[in-house]
């Protein structure tokens, strides 16, 4: 009999999740706005419960201007059934250097230049990402996809 290779899938642990959070960089932001739902992909930092990234100006704040509430995702992927991925649901806040959320905006640029020491000074790669924004991680859920080692089967 032919052992199965049958890929498992499992769902991961917040704390699996914080990890593969703060391992990876890029996401994906998803959004609605009235009947139209889009997603588009971010640079982000992960620390504390919360998502920080940057964009520029344009028709997703907009959006989000409207409806704050949000999903993120990442991934690792390394084939078609070793995986993990991550997904935040939350609210978006944008964040000010004056008023209200200074000091958090101070935060995100802290945060951000761990990740980019360059983000929003003279030698910035994206100059135009201007507008700061941090997502508050209210659900977080993952999920994981492997396969069995070589002459394992998928029931143990």
């Amino acid at each position: 009999m032919t052992p199965s290779k049958a890929p498992m899938f499992r769902e991961l642990t917040r704390e699996e999740c914080d990890a593969l959070l703060a391992r990876k960089h890029v996401g994906r932001i998803a959004f609605s706005y009235h009947d139209h739902v889009d997603i588009e992909p971010i640079h982000y930092v992960w620390e504390d419960g919360w998502i920080y990234g940057r964009t520029a100006d344009g028709t997703k704040l907009r959006a989000l201007a409207h409806n704050r509430w949000v999903a993120f995702e990442t991934d690792e992927v390394s084939a078609m059934f070793d995986w993990q991925s991550a997904v935040i649901k939350g609210a978006l806040y944008l964040l000010a250097a004056d008023g209200v959320r200074g000091e958090a905006y101070e935060h995100a640029v802290e945060v951000l230049r761990r990740f980019n020491p360059d983000a929003l000074s003279e030698n910035d790669p994206v100059p135009d990402r201007t507008v700061l924004f941090r997502i508050h991680a209210d659900q977080v859920t993952g999920r994981q996809a492997s396969t069995p080692p070589h002459g394992s089967t998928s029931d143990g």
